[in-house]
């Protein structure tokens, strides 16, 4: 079945950097879009970015120029570099893929950015 596994979030000071990592298995990564979507506290889940299975990346305005999406097709993993972090960042980051199906998502990994 389809699982998705986030990792490397943490704390870290504002205008820092943080490597999130998606580890995707049970479908064919290499033919698939990837994104990921952020969640703070008492807010609804917000796209970030998303990078196309021909490599085309879309990002959200409000991480352009900082967060960079990238992909592994031999690991089957996506990342999110994140730099020039802000408190607004702080949020539990989930990993999903859109053209596999409804209703993917990691389990999420907190990111909190403190000021």
């Amino acid at each position: 079945q389809v699982q998705l596994v986030e990792s490397g979030g943490g704390l870290v000071q504002a205008g820092g950097s943080l490597n999130l990592s998606c580890f995707a298995s049970g479908f064919v990564f290499s033919n698939n879009d990837m994104a990921w979507y952020r969640q703070a506290p008492g807010k609804q889940r917000e796209f970030v970015a998303r990078i196309r299975s021909g490599g085309y990346t879309i990002y959200a305005d409000s991480v352009k120029g900082r967060f960079t999406v990238s992909s592994d097709n031999a690991k089957s993993t996506m990342y999110l570099q994140m730099n020039n972090l802000k408190p607004e960042d702080t949020a539990v980051y989930y990993c999903n893929a859109p053209t596999v199906g409804v209703g993917y998502w990691g389990q999420g990994t907190q990111v909190t950015v403190s000021s």
